[in-house]
């Protein structure tokens, strides 16, 4: 067997999801059954000072010679670095993207990718005339469980998918977020509210079980019809979408996507999560239950018409048990040895840099773009405007 590649990283920023995203990047890949590629982390900035950064590395366990920026502006002219991590809020990415891509680096971009569309075409457009690889870090598209997910449809056992059903609904609160997450989501200068932060996730999973299997000449983008209820700040609490996916007769015809999210829901997901689904998607034949949380769903359960009912369960490896490593985001940790699953996009984007790719082989960027119009039609229709300077493709600009 040859050695794997290795991908060398430089992490911009150092809230929580760059920790989280970190520590499984280090975890030795053997462990989730990957031999091709491996990761190191090379470096990493935080907006706070050089001191936060060298923090934050010894944190994450990172090599020691490991290099701390006080700036983005330095980190991005770090030539030790074959990808940079970008981990700020989704408010600041256009300009932390742009930022890496003019310095020539490539980029994988937390989700959501931009604050609209229009930043996301510059983004776009900008890696295309780089020659440089860009890809929105959206997690669960790579998981193995995703690609259960659609090698079982594509396979025809629950016939043509007619509807996907996903929710993701998490409570915001003191209980459940640290107080940097509690203040980003509830404000508009920071893009804050449901729909960004979580409709990404059920949007997604729409998108993967209809568009992402139409063949290219196919697809369409869907039509949007949303609601939204305002939270006190002026984002959105709760946000209900209707997507129509137009789709030939011969494919089954036109399909639906229900989406809905909410950061003050009735239920206490918590206790819920591992019992009911999160994501349901119903063909002719059968259906596909993906069970809660939608972000990191670990059990699914297949049934079709003949009467076959499959479970089965997705754990995120990683250390394992009596190794003393954990996990945390937020309030949330993980079992004592198991990683959160962030790794697993890490390796597709290694993967794709070893052989010359400029973007993700499982949701390209035509994908990411026109999810990102689907959510400025959601905004749209629910009067929903974030602060001009967050929605402008002026670069650099200062927010």
């Amino acid at each position: 067997m040859s050695n794997p590649q290795t991908c060398r990283w430089g992490i911009l920023a150092t809230g929580g999801i760059a920790k989280a995203f970190s520590k499984d990047l280090l975890v030795n890949p053997l462990t989730r059954g990957v031999t091709d590629v491996r990761h190191i982390i090379t470096a990493a900035a935080s907006s706070s000072g050089a001191s936060r950064a060298t923090r934050f590395l010894q944190e994450v366990g990172a090599p020691s010679n490991a290099k701390a920026y006080g700036t983005y502006a330095e980190l991005v002219l770090d030539d030790n670095i074959d990808i940079i991590y970008v981990a700020t809020p989704h408010s600041h990415h256009y300009q932390n993207v742009m930022l890496c891509l003019e310095a020539g680096q490539n980029v994988l971009c937390e989700k959501a990718f931009t604050v609209n569309a229009a930043q996301a075409r510059q983004l776009v457009d900008k890696a295309h005339a780089k020659n440089l690889f860009l890809m929105e870090a959206v997690w669960i598209r790579y998981f193995p469980l995703s690609r259960y997910l659609k090698d079982t449809i594509s396979s025809g056992r629950i016939g043509s998918v007619q509807r996907v059903i996903a929710d993701l609904s998490v409570p915001i609160s003191p209980e459940t977020a640290d107080s940097d997450s509690l203040s980003r989501i509830e404000d508009p200068q920071t893009a804050g509210g449901a729909l960004l932060e979580l409709g990404i996730y059920p949007i997604n999973w729409c998108f993967q079980a209809i568009y992402n299997l139409l063949p290219p000449d196919v697809r369409q983008p869907p039509r949007v019809n949303a609601i939204i209820k305002k939270y006190p700040s002026g984002v959105d609490e709760t946000t209900t979408i209707l997507l129509t996916f137009p789709r030939p007769v011969a494919l089954g015809g036109d399909a639906h996507g229900i989406a809905t999210c909410s950061i003050t829901p009735g239920s206490r997901w918590r206790e819920t999560r591992t019992s009911e689904p999160s994501v349901r998607i119903l063909g002719t034949k059968g259906e596909i239950e993906l069970y809660h949380p939608a972000f990191r769903p670990t059990r699914t359960r297949l049934m079709t018409e003949d009467g076959e009912v499959l479970e089965k369960s997705w754990p995120q490896p990683g250390p394992g048990a009596r190794s003393g490593w954990y996990n945390w985001y937020g309030a949330e940790c993980q079992p004592e040895g198991e990683a959160r699953g962030l790794a697993w996009q890490a390796d597709e984007a290694a993967r794709a840099l070893s052989t010359g790719q400029k973007e993700s082989s499982q949701q390209n960027l035509e994908e990411s773009v026109v999810i990102m119009e689907v959510m400025d039609q959601v905004r749209q229709q629910g009067g929903l405007m974030y602060p001009e300077k967050l929605e402008f493709t002026a670069y650099p600009l200062e927010l």
